[in-house]
């Protein structure tokens, strides 16, 4: 009989997880609350349920979240597959349908002989046993578990908050003021636009500004993601902020004018029908009735009928230096991976990827192989690198990007970087994984 690894939580990295042991030939009992108790940003009972947006951000393999995503195809990502899938309309992007994607994970997970789903909420974590465990219990970990960890590393686990987006129903758009266009694109474009004018733009910065916003919890401490900040946090470091972010209106022109607007609000479409459509950029910790007020003085979005409206959510993530090998082994407890944000990743796919890891290496610390860690010039090796190695002093969740990997040794000319770093990157990993004998996974 082969030792039964157990992972507690069903989300994007507990499910990425179940899936490489399984597939590697271990049984898995795959631990998740829903829905006999739901955090407060889940709704559905799915497995693997998106909240924050339905995009993966960047396609191209010649950026570092496009490369990560081709290293994770790579090694059999169930995730990837399943993002491929279901994908939707969105320019450079990888972007997918929420439901369609959760979906497909669930039906996957819940039909492979190896895997038996628990709902059932686990309130500690299990005892070191002859088999390996992996946390994977997301950025909502709930109070108890977050204790457990604490106590079980002896670092304070820390906090920030994720913001998330609204969406509006399609047939809610005043499609005679919004355009459809990308980003310097000639054809039609993936992305919903709606144009500002000077003094447009100036009343709904003042409106922001006066909006109502759901205050911070006496135990709450305001640290902000700053690859995730709210719009109305942004508003505040300038006037002019928001158009040189989320609102950008360069190489965005109305086809009404044939000039680029002064300011621009895009909606990305959600699902495949076309019906709802995300507020890029737009995270907020606004009030409801001030989101509705506020947000229907955006040109085209007077009528508009929400979806989902914004909210605001607390992060929970270790001390990854102080606490974490390159592994996602717990120094202090080797028989325990950490997988997903709860590592001090931030993002879907990054979080994906920690679930990736962790699955494999679970899978061979079981079998009696030595768990591995990725070559620190592939993206999945640059996110453990800023993990394991970063001044635990000044430790914030990141982001995949360029700026993890090692300098280039020779000079590079910018426009050829992208495409240096995913051939480097892309022959390492497949070096690594010819000597380890790493096969990947059917998905």
């Amino acid at each position: 009989m082969k030792k039964k690894i157990t992972i507690i939580g069903g989300g994007l990295a507990g499910c990425e997880a179940a899936w490489q042991v399984a597939q590697r030939g271990f049984p898995v009992d795959l631990f998740e609350m829903k829905p006999e108790r739901y955090s407060p940003a889940h709704e559905s009972p799915l497995l693997a349920e998106l909240v924050c947006s339905n995009s993966l951000r960047a396609a191209d393999p010649g950026s570092a979240v496009g490369l990560l995503k081709e290293e994770m195809r790579r090694l059999g990502s169930l995730l990837m597959t399943a993002a491929d899938q279901t994908r939707v309309p969105a320019g450079k992007a990888l972007a997918v349908d929420r439901a369609l994607f959760s979906q497909f994970i669930t039906e996957k997970i819940e039909a492979h002989p190896g895997i038996t789903v628990l709902h059932h909420e686990l309130t500690e974590i299990p005892p070191p046993d002859e088999a390996p465990i992996i946390l994977a219990t997301g950025p909502l970990t709930t109070t108890p578990l977050a204790q457990a960890l604490a106590a079980l590393t002896g670092e304070e686990h820390l906090a920030f908050y994720d913001a998330i987006a609204p969406i509006v129903h399609a047939d809610s758009l005043d499609m005679r003021i919004v355009y459809r266009a990308s980003r310097y694109d000639d054809g039609p474009g993936d992305y919903l636009n709606c144009p500002m004018d000077r003094e447009e733009y100036q009343a709904f910065i003042a409106a922001l500004r006066g909006a109502d916003k759901v205050p911070l919890k006496e135990f709450e401490e305001q640290k902000y993601f700053e690859g995730c900040l709210p719009i109305e946090v942004m508003m505040e470091r300038g006037e002019d902020t928001l158009r040189f972010g989320p609102m950008k209106p360069v190489g965005l022109p109305d086809p009404r004018t044939g000039r680029d607007p002064y300011a621009v609000v895009q909606l990305r479409m959600e699902n495949r029908e076309g019906l709802l459509y995300n507020m890029v950029g737009f995270q907020t910790k606004l009030t409801y009735p001030a989101q509705k007020t506020v947000f229907r003085m955006i040109p085209g979005l007077a009528g508009a009928q929400f979806a989902r409206l914004g909210s605001i959510h607390r992060n929970t993530f270790v001390c990854a230096p102080k606490v974490l090998l390159p592994s996602l082994q717990l120094a202090c407890r080797p028989d325990l991976f950490l997988a997903g944000q709860l590592t001090g990743v931030e993002g879907y796919v990054e979080s994906t990827a920690m679930g990736l890891l962790a699955g494999l290496n679970a899978a061979r610390l079981a079998d009696g192989a030595p768990p591995i860690a990725l070559p620190p010039d592939t993206a999945f090796g640059a996110l453990l690198n800023h993990l394991t190695s970063t001044d635990p002093r000044h430790f914030q969740p990141s982001n995949i990007n360029f700026g993890l990997f090692p300098a280039f040794s020779k000079k590079m000319p910018k426009k050829l970087r992208g495409q240096y770093r995913a051939e480097t990157a892309l022959a390492s990993l497949d070096r690594l994984c010819a000597e380890e004998n790493i096969q990947p996974v059917p998905a």
